[in-house]
């Protein structure tokens, strides 16, 4: 199913949707089409539309709070490029730096991507222990992408909406 990129009214980046709910916004005169994919069209017996790609709505729709990033696995393993924070090794599991056991908090900055040889060596011991460095100091991950539900996979033309501090002009 082709998914669409929607746009607040200023242009920062909300949600990814799929393209009939898109196209339902655009023609109830909520959003309007920025991008299109023109070989694709929606076709009804009467009439023909360009699959929406990118939409913008036209009235701003104020987001509550901070838009914090919560911690998930899933995000975590993405933000280190699914490889481990000790080896570089392929990851397929989360590891914390300092081990639960010692009051190690589930936060962005305790958790890297570790692969599964590195994640039993090391137990729970601490990388310094173990006389381990860590390639990246682990943060919290930044930038629109991250704020937007659905945008894990994103599509090339969306590439110039999802750059940070983008301005429409």
């Amino acid at each position: 199913m082709t998914r669409t990129l929607v746009l607040n009214a200023g242009y920062e980046p909300l949600a990814v949707v799929s393209f009939k709910r898109a196209l339902v916004l655009v023609m109830n005169q909520k959003a309007s089409v920025v991008a299109a994919d023109e070989t694709d069209p929606v076709r009804s017996e009467t009439a023909s539309w360009p699959r929406p790609s990118v939409i913008v709505l036209r009235n701003y729709v104020r987001i509550p709070g901070g838009r914090q990033v919560s911690v998930s696995r899933r995000g975590v393993l993405r933000r280190d490029g699914q490889r481990c924070g000790y080896c570089a090794a392929p990851a397929t599991t989360i590891d914390h730096v300092l081990p639960r056991s010692r009051g190690g908090a589930d936060s962005w900055e305790n958790l890297v991507a570790c692969c599964l040889r590195c994640n039993n060596a090391k137990g729970d011991r601490t990388p310094g222990e173990m006389g381990w460095s860590l390639r990246v100091r682990p943060r919290p991950p930044y930038g629109p992408t991250w704020l937007v539900r659905g945008v894990e996979r994103t599509r090339p033309d969306w590439d110039e909406f999802l750059v940070p501090g983008f301005v429409a002009a």
